[in-house]
């Protein structure tokens, strides 16, 4: 089972990487090193050769605070961090690394007993240090996907650790690297059938790595569509849970915004009957319904500053009049997205503003604010004097947009 990213990432890990690489390499490395530095000691010439063929001058009749001070002031201690875990650059920078941080005198009392070891052995004994330290290396991220994706694909496998896959891919495509490569390493498709687990968890999880991958990214959200997902994401809206209904909303608005051709699929797989459903379904969910309105924001948006077609669902009649009806909905946060809304809504030349008028807007803005006057808690009115401001602002844009209807009717 893949290791959490969380934990691989976790700030001190590395460092718990180097202790216990020390503490387990060491009894195997200080035979090979002191057997590098038997030759340099036994000739007396005060310096430690080592078998990188470095030299290293031994501190030897130095007090502690003389040795610390000469380390701080070249730098000692530090070692180069690449291909091996536990901080060392190489195999041969742990031998340098244990030479220079060892006793010089237990270095000479064990030189005899080390060159007693024959050179198989000693190459036999590097070899093992070698095949642990790869061991103890750190995988990537890549490593990571392709074990959980290789757990998402195996049918053996426990619910628990199936949910733990998800949740380490969740993390690790929030890196739009990561994401880009999730179709590559053949993570895309077995997400995708994941939608249709019998768990609901694994559902919900599963729509959440989805839409987090696609969130802004044009080619991950070509390759989900392009596996036909969206059909799945639409049904999963229409759940009585609150929790997979909107992670499948989730997702849906991740790999629909900005994209004509998931905005049409949307559109193909009937999703503005799903959009409709929560927001005049009233055993709906506030923070669901909140998600849709805010959906149906982001598809007016887009047609605004897109200049492309709209969705037929934005100048639905019906759509329309279950947008004005949110307001009677009592929650500021609710109340200002939907202001929101009919303000983008408004805004588009294929909205036909008779409708709003036709559902009695301006009555609806007018008994809003005076709700939002009588307000008792004081600790909401200072936003619900931003809400006001922008109720005010949207009756005024109905108001001039009901005046030149009127006019181009009348001139015509």
């Amino acid at each position: 089972m893949a290791k959490a990213r969380a934990l691989s990432k976790r700030p001190g890990h590395h460092l718990i990487a180097v202790v216990l690489s020390a503490a387990v390499l060491l009894p195997l490395l200080m035979p090979a090193a002191t057997a590098a530095a038997a030759v340099a000691v036994a000739e007396g010439d005060g310096e430690n050769k080592s078998a990188l063929g470095g030299t290293r001058q031994w501190a030897t009749g130095k007090d502690e605070e003389q040795l610390v001070a000469e380390r701080e002031a070249g730098g000692g201690g530090s070692v180069e961090e690449d291909e091996f875990a536990g901080g060392f650059g190489s195999l041969d920078s742990m031998l340098q690394w244990a030479i220079g941080n060892s006793d010089p005198e237990k270095l000479k009392e064990e030189a005899s007993g080390v060159q007693k070891l024959s050179a198989d052995e000693l190459q036999k004994r590097r070899q093992e240090i070698k095949e642990l330290m790869e061991k103890l290396k750190m995988p990537s991220d890549a490593d990571l996907m392709k074990i959980a994706i290789a757990d998402l694909n195996n049918s053996s496998i426990s619910l628990e650790d199936r949910q733990r896959a998800l949740q380490e891919l969740l993390v690790l495509v929030e890196a739009i690297d990561n994401a880009n490569d999730l179709d590559k390493l053949g993570g895309l498709l077995p997400l995708i059938q994941e939608l249709s687990n019998a768990n609901e968890e694994i559902r919900i999880t599963s729509a959440w790595v989805l839409g987090t991958a696609s969130q802004n990214n044009a080619l991950v959200q070509d390759q989900i569509l392009g596996y036909g997902a969206l059909a799945r994401l639409v049904k999963m809206g229409y759940s009585t849970s609150t929790e997979e209904a909107a992670k499948a909303l989730y997702a849906i608005s991740a790999l629909i915004r900005n994209s004509v051709n998931g905005q049409e699929m949307f559109h193909s797989e009937n999703g503005g009957a799903m959009l409709q459903h929560i927001l005049v379904n009233n055993d709906s969910d506030l923070r669901l319904q909140k998600k849709a309105v805010f959906l149906a924001t982001d598809l007016a948006d887009f047609q605004l500053n897109s200049g492309n077609p709209g969705l037929p669902l934005l100048s639905d009649r019906l759509f329309l009049k279950s947008v004005v009806d949110m307001l009677s909905r009592f929650d500021l946060d609710l109340q200002e997205k939907v202001l929101l809304a009919i303000k983008s809504l408004l805004k588009l030349s294929s909205v036909d503003v008779a409708n709003f008028e036709l559902y009695d807007l301006e009555s609806v803005l007018h008994r809003l604010g005076v709700q939002l006057e009588d307000l008792p808690s004081e600790d909401q009115k200072e936003y619900a004097g931003e809400v006001d401001a922008l109720r005010r602002e949207v009756l005024t844009l109905f108001q001039q947009k009901l005046k030149q209807g009127r006019q181009q009717q009348h001139n015509i």
